[in-house]
């Protein structure tokens, strides 16, 4: 893994007022990190974290690998019933969409914060702005911005030369490739995404979707959806009949030569495995006309964190500049970042400019336009009923 230099990497702004008392009292402290722990580059990144932060700030972190990040939105939830005020096991959750909404509704959260930190000048939080918006919910503070994520599809060339263009298009395209895609499951994110993204482009008021669920909205969006599926879904691998775990395992078909399409909401992620030598060297990713749904990804403090101090430390340094760059860097992460451009200085550009570049890695230009995810009840809704019509 390549480092920038430390002293770049750990260069701090000038804090705020009060900013030197948070550091005093999250000095020696350990933070529980709780987060999705499937990704070997993304737990590899946490220990880099945590060398770092304990060398210039004294506070650790120890990252609790999930498979869920609903684990731990119940942990709180369980503490919260006990009366658990304080000293909390989790200091700081990996957590987007419905887990915010929940533990936003129900008071579990510590804030709001986010203007605290002395990186948050970096970030554009003006209403609606990407890094201020969680799946259409306001974050209002209760969560940091620290890495972008954007729904991308990735086909081997070589044998796969002309993707579907249009998630309208991907039916036609498997009847005429059959058992040559396929997507995760929907009771994971990944196979969600992959729903959400075609009610994107399908449903005939994509308005509704910003809003909460009813009945009557989800009836008239959904139609075309589930009329575009079952066209879809008997050509898909294994017939539509049994569907890959999670991303890695999909991505692991493809590398098998079983599939040709897979999907993933990393862009970075197909030039991280070509260069692994998980995925051939012909893979490239695509996205659909129009642009694909895209989030960022935040982390939160529980009300009852037992260390408050030490998680604002953490999420103040993942919105550092230069912790930003080595973030996005393919040999780490590739992991876009959430800053906005604008607000960086010169030597901050130059970090990302020097970045190193890939065949597989699409520029943000390439990416096209990034859609706003629906509301998270709808995703709710969505795996249920997907749930119900294919595999009960």
């Amino acid at each position: 893994m390549r480092l920038l230099p430390l002293l770049l990497i750990l260069a701090a702004g000038p804090a705020l007022a009060d900013w030197s008392d948070t550091l005093a009292e999250a000095r020696g402290q350990r933070v529980y990190f709780n987060a999705w722990g499937g990704d070997p580059r993304t737990n590899a990144f946490m220990e880099w974290v945590n060398t770092e932060t304990e060398a210039r700030f004294g506070v650790s972190v120890q990252q609790v690998k999930l498979s869920d990040t609903a684990e731990a939105v119940a942990r709180v939830r369980a503490e919260q019933a006990a009366g658990i005020e304080a000293e909390g096991a989790v200091d700081l959750i990996w957590i987007n969409g419905p887990n915010f909404l929940a533990m936003k509704e129900a008071g579990l959260l510590h804030g709001p914060f986010v203007a605290d930190l002395p990186n948050a000048r970096f970030l554009d939080l003006a209403p609606g702005a990407p890094a201020a918006t969680d799946f259409t919910v306001p974050v209002e503070g209760y969560e940091a911005p620290w890495r972008l994520a954007k729904f991308v599809f990735a086909h081997e060339a070589a044998r796969a030369p002309a993707p579907p263009r249009r998630m309208v298009d991907f039916p036609d395209w498997a009847a005429a490739h059959p058992g040559r895609m396929t997507h995760p499951t929907a009771a994971n994110f990944m196979g969600a995404s992959f729903l959400k993204q075609a009610l994107v482009e399908l449903a005939p008021d994509p308005a509704v979707l910003a809003q909460p669920v009813t009945e009557e909205s989800y009836a008239a969006a959904t139609a075309p959806l589930w009329v575009w599926y079952d066209a879809l879904r008997p050509n898909l691998w294994r017939a539509g009949r049994a569907f890959p775990e999670n991303e890695s395992v999909q991505a692991q078909l493809l590398a098998d030569g079983e599939v040709d399409v897979a999907m993933f909401f990393d862009p970075a992620a197909p030039a991280a495995l070509i260069e692994q030598g998980v995925l051939p060297e012909s893979v490239r990713v695509f996205v659909p006309e129009g642009g694909t749904i895209g989030n960022v990804s935040f982390v939160a403090i529980p009300f009852n964190a037992a260390h408050r101090a030490g998680a604002e430390v953490v999420a103040n340094f993942l919105l550092d500049p230069m912790v930003q760059a080595h973030m996005q860097d393919i040999t780490v992460l590739g992991s876009y970042s959430v800053l906005d451009p604008a607000r960086l200085d010169e030597e901050a550009r130059a970090a990302f400019a020097e970045l190193p570049t890939a065949p597989a890695l699409p520029t943000l230009e390439a990416l096209g336009p990034t859609l706003p995810e629906p509301h998270p009840s709808w995703m709710e809704r969505l795996v249920a009923d997907w749930t119900a019509r294919t595999l009960e």
